[in-house]
């Protein structure tokens, strides 16, 4: 498990490879990634929008922006948690992911808080030793 706190917000990502939705012949390689978010503050946050970069094996890199988390914009107060599980492809067995989420206070301050960095593994990719 990956986990980062900013402003008293911490976020635990769990990758977990899927080999059934996957097809290594294909180049298809799908993972899930469980993300729990804690706010550990003590003000009210709302989660607003989602900022994902993907990079796969090869240096490609694929940008997600959007809103909310899985069609949810969670409303965290002091010591409440929310969990989802989302899922990403790539075309090579290995890659990793880093992101941000912007959180809104009740006053309508805006700040950003850092997802951590979290590699996504394959049994197929080739293990070089250094």
């Amino acid at each position: 498990m990956y986990e980062k706190t900013t402003r008293a917000i911490k976020v635990v990502v769990k990758p977990i490879y899927l080999e059934d939705q996957s097809s290594p012949a294909d180049n298809h390689y799908v993972w899930a990634y469980h993300v729990r978010i804690e706010n550990g503050g003590a003000e009210t946050v709302q989660l607003r929008r989602r900022h994902w970069q993907i990079t796969d094996a090869l240096g490609r890199v694929q940008e997600v922006r959007g809103a909310g988390v899985v069609g949810e914009q969670p409303v965290l107060r002091p010591g409440e948690a929310f969990e989802y599980t989302s899922g990403t492809p790539l075309a090579t067995p290995s890659g990793i992911m880093v992101g941000s989420y912007e959180m809104e206070t009740h006053d309508g301050a805006v700040f950003e808080v850092a997802i951590p960095a979290f590699s996504l593994d394959s049994p197929h990719q080739q293990v070089q030793i250094n």
